[in-house]
């Protein structure tokens, strides 16, 4: 009887365990993010607001491989211009990863408004 407490209870916190690791993945990979609009972040592309291409490819390389399980490690992440500040609109920045192949990596605005600009990128 003691032993079956015993492996119940081991099954339990190993599944806990599992869950939250999944849960903490899910978290910590996601490719979304809100970036807002200010005097420092935003530029100019074609006539309409946009977030600077600094952020875009500076959160993006930081988001790209947010754990050693999730995504390769890149570097030197570029993007050739601001995103614009329209839904819709997207750019396609590049990084490196560890061996030198160059990685392409599509970048879309997901929602947009005159403060902020909610974007994703593609891993």
């Amino acid at each position: 009887m003691q032993s079956n407490r015993f492996a119940i209870g081991v099954a339990g916190g190993v599944t806990a365990v599992v869950a939250l690791g999944g849960l903490g993945t899910w978290l910590f990979s996601g490719t979304e993010s809100t970036s807002g609009l200010d005097d420092h972040s935003t530029a100019t592309v074609g006539g309409h607001r946009a977030l600077a291409e600094w952020v875009v490819a500076g959160r993006t390389e930081s988001k790209y491989h947010p754990l050693p399980w999730v995504g390769d490690k890149l570097t030197g992440v570029s993007c050739p211009t601001g995103l614009k500040a329209v839904a819709g609109a997207s750019i396609i920045c590049t990084g490196k990863k560890s061996d030198g192949e160059v990685v392409r990596i599509p970048v879309r605005v997901t929602q947009a408004d005159a403060k902020s600009v909610t974007w994703k990128f593609e891993r």
